[in-house]
């Protein structure tokens, strides 16, 4: 029998896909980008291969998509899409969220908290990508307390696909002063696992998810009013 094999560079592939997914959840790589093969190679310093085979895993990640006439572009979800995503996430990390403080230790409640002081740092003094890493990084902590770790990373690829509306959401909130919601919920959810309340960690979720589904939802009402006006 003769196996035909294809030989690629995985180390180097997974480092240049390391990169371009970095520069995407950064917000370096905006939605709509285009992901020129050439152009990408030469300024991570490696051959075309990686660089497609990069593109290719980060497609079937849902992170980019092919375009008529441009190619590979980073993805962006429209806001129909991020209110469906945020139904999916309510149900997925309301179940997490529950499961977590069932099983949490005090420890992982200390670590929590130190995230959360972290996060509180970031909101301060704007930092917003380092705001996002450290809420995920908190909830991450919560929700691996349960155990499922399939649902965890379901979760986490969520997270990915919201991560540019998030970027946005959280740069005007800093913009205007208007944090409140940035940090309320997460410290609600410490308070929940410190004392192993499941029913109010499950509250807390679906708290959190509903009001960032409102505010999808009310940038998508103005958006159709507009486009409505410009009909006219």
């Amino acid at each position: 029998m003769t196996l035909k094999t294809r030989i690629e560079p995985t180390l180097l592939t997974d480092q240049v896909y390391a990169i371009l997914h970095q520069a995407i959840i950064s917000g370096e790589l905006p939605a709509g980008s285009r992901l020129r093969i050439r152009d990408l190679a030469a300024q991570v310093g490696t051959s075309v291969m990686p660089v497609r085979e990069a593109i290719r895993r980060l497609e079937e990640a849902g992170l980019a998509e092919r375009e008529p006439h441009k190619g590979a572009v980073v993805k962006g979800l429209t806001l129909e899409e991020l209110v469906h995503v945020y139904g999916v996430r309510r149900l997925l990390e309301g179940e997490a969220a529950r499961l977590g403080a069932a099983h949490i230790t005090a420890d992982d409640c200390d670590r929590m908290q130190a995230e959360y002081e972290q996060m509180m740092a970031a909101i301060g003094e704007r930092r917003v990508v380092d705001f996002l890493d450290r809420d995920e990084a908190l909830l991450t902590i919560l929700y691996s307390a349960g155990g499922n770790p399939v649902l965890l990373n379901l979760i986490r690829t969520q997270w990915q696909h919201c991560r540019a509306y998030k970027l946005v959401g959280a740069q005007g909130a800093m913009a205007t002063g208007q944090t409140d919601w940035l940090s309320r919920y997460q410290r609600e959810l410490v308070a929940a696992a410190r004392t192993q309340d499941t029913a109010a960690a499950l509250s807390v979720s679906d708290a959190s998810l509903d009001n960032a589904t409102e505010r999808i939802r009310a940038r998508l009402a103005a958006q159709h009013n507009e486009d409505g006006a410009k009909a006219k």
